[in-house]
């Protein structure tokens, strides 16, 4: 008899004993707010547990390394200690959490039994190249374990081996397309390459464009970490992405640790099931908001640090520029908050427009590109001030702070 699949607050009142049993550092992160394991029945019960930073785990695994007390099995059943930016050890033994994910991730862009994958990503200290290539297993696919570089034989294996599924990022795999290109082959004529599965950098529209328009493949692009694995993915319209069943993802206020509702901008905190190395409400950094009421599909607005709060708000310069994407007529903007009367913030945004010699309805262009700000920021605009082209240096912030706190 099949065994009953649990829920998502089970899963996570089973996991969240079992993190702290075994884990000193998880023990040591609940015994210090006051939080017992009992009380995390449900998901929304993970407010009472703090969040946890990257910067705090490579530090904590520095005072007590190499895993910072977050190893919840015997080491010598480790199968692979990877290494990752911060720098993070990150063990990995017989779970099966992160890759059952990206399996269904495989599943969903289209990868079955019989495919010839071409597996670029890396399989040297980073976990990616092996946990895609357990997954693309588990959906039944024969793995070419490339890695990136010697572009002219990845172009050989892919002809001769007939590939027919790419796992990587999507510059690399234009690079081989433009490789092959130059070899006097015909990519669309000569080659077998119908699905991919993008991740690890920002897929920009014109580059989907060409591989999906010009060369005529199915793509997906999915936001992952090498801690936590595959998060989201494209929604089927490609408007945003669809967080992943299998793990618990919030959208938080930094300064609360509360969740944010439906447009708000919050950072990326994430619970997975891995019961080897158990993380639970790990802050990525990553910002974003939701993009309805649903809470299930979210758009990337980019790094924690480049936010600055306003009334109350987050807003991050991507809002900016996704609002500003709807005018053809701005070229750039910078916010700029200020509390002249050290009682209310005052948001500005200085804006430079793409043709300053072009007619244009400024005081409509105001009022709309006002209107849209709020609508993605929540914030409403105190001015929109229209400055010379050039006039914001290549570097400068998006978001600017000038408030004095004195």
């Amino acid at each position: 008899m099949p065994t009953k699949k649990l829920s998502l607050d089970a899963q996570l009142a089973r996991h969240v004993q079992h993190a702290y049993a075994h884990a000193p550092g998880i023990k040591k992160i609940f015994d210090a707010a006051g939080v017992k394991p009992a009380q995390i029945k449900r998901v929304a019960d993970l407010e009472r547990v703090p969040v946890t930073s990257k910067d705090q785990l490579a530090e904590l695994q520095k005072q007590n390394p190499p895993f910072g007390g977050f190893l919840a099995v015997d080491a010598q059943k480790l199968k692979h200690i990877f290494l990752s930016p911060g720098p993070l050890y990150e063990p990995h033994g017989a779970e099966k959490a992160l890759a059952t994910v990206f399996t269904n991730v495989f599943r969903v862009a289209g990868f079955k039994r019989g495919d010839v994958v071409l597996n670029t990503l890396s399989y040297h200290l980073v976990p990616a190249g092996l946990l895609l290539d357990h997954a693309l297993q588990s959906v039944g696919a024969t793995v070419v374990p490339s890695g990136v570089g010697n572009t002219e034989l990845q172009v050989k294996l892919m002809l001769d081996l007939r590939v027919n599924g790419y796992a990587g990022t999507p510059s690399f795999l234009m690079t081989l397309i433009k490789k092959a290109e130059e070899m006097g082959l015909d990519f669309k004529k000569n080659f077998t390459l119908s699905h991919t599965l993008f991740s690890a950098e920002p897929y920009f529209p014109s580059l989907r464009a060409q591989l999906e328009g010009a060369y005529g493949l199915k793509t997906m692009n999915v936001y992952a970490t090498a801690e936590l694995g595959a998060l989201a993915y494209d929604t089927p319209d490609k408007s945003a992405l669809q967080l992943v069943d299998g793990a618990v993802i919030e959208l938080v206020d930094r300064d609360t640790g509360k969740r944010v509702g439906a447009r708000a901008p919050g950072e990326v905190v994430v619970t997975t099931f891995n019961e080897t190395y158990p993380l639970i409400r790990l802050g990525t950094g990553d910002m974003a908001v939701y993009t309805d009421d649903s809470l299930k599909n979210i758009l990337l607005v980019g790094r924690a640090g480049e936010a600055v709060k306003v009334r109350g708000m987050f807003v991050h310069p991507n809002q900016l520029k996704l609002a500003a994407s709807k005018f053809p007529a701005i070229a750039r903007v910078q916010g700029v908050v200020t509390r002249p009367d050290k009682l209310r913030d005052d948001f500005a945004l200085k804006v430079e427009l793409a043709d300053e010699s072009a007619p244009a309805d400024r005081e409509k262009l105001r009022a709309e590109y006002s209107a849209a700000v709020q609508g993605v920021c929540r914030v409403s605009v105190d001015r929109v001030e229209f400055i010379a082209k050039g006039s914001l240096p290549e570097n400068a912030r998006g978001m600017v702070d000038e408030r004095k706190w004195e």
